[in-house]
């Protein structure tokens, strides 16, 4: 028997949960600013929100937490975070909006070049609990295609 699984098995991501210790600004920020649904009901102490129906059929969802500690913030430093970075694809017309709308609402934009994918622009903002968030769009005017895979 093959130790190699048959076909593809992972249809897509369906979940990344990040703590918070500030419901409302997180919250906020995925729904106000990228434009994320919340899906689940208001009252819900954990705060499901839709990037999109994925192939499977289910949602891709980052959820919210609250941290049952509202003691020491998160680490700023980097290499002392479990979560490096997530990224959300957008369309290439909205881009540009929503990168002018980050920085309006006093965020600071990076740009970035992704180290794989070709024809694409990138930038990176952090959320309000300082995870990096980068976005994604296919950029019609690049020369390069996208890596095949």
């Amino acid at each position: 028997m093959s130790s190699e699984p048959q076909g593809r098995t992972v249809l897509g991501l369906a979940e990344i949960v990040l703590w918070t210790r500030n419901m409302d600004k997180t919250l906020g920020f995925y729904r106000d600013l990228f434009g994320l649904k919340l899906i689940s009901e208001p009252d819900f102490k954990n705060k499901f929100l839709s990037a999109g129906l994925g192939e499977s059929g289910i949602p891709g969802m980052i959820v919210l937490m609250p941290h049952p500690t509202e003691a020491d913030p998160f680490p700023p430093e980097k290499p002392k975070r479990v979560l490096h970075h997530l990224a959300f694809a957008v369309e290439h017309r909205r881009y540009d909006d929503l990168q002018e709308r980050c920085r309006e609402a006093g965020y600071n934009v990076r740009l970035g070049i992704h180290p794989v994918l070709q024809g694409v622009r990138t930038f990176y903002v952090d959320d309000p609990e300082g995870n990096e968030v980068e976005i994604i769009a296919k950029d019609p005017g690049g020369k390069r295609k996208f890596a095949e895979g």
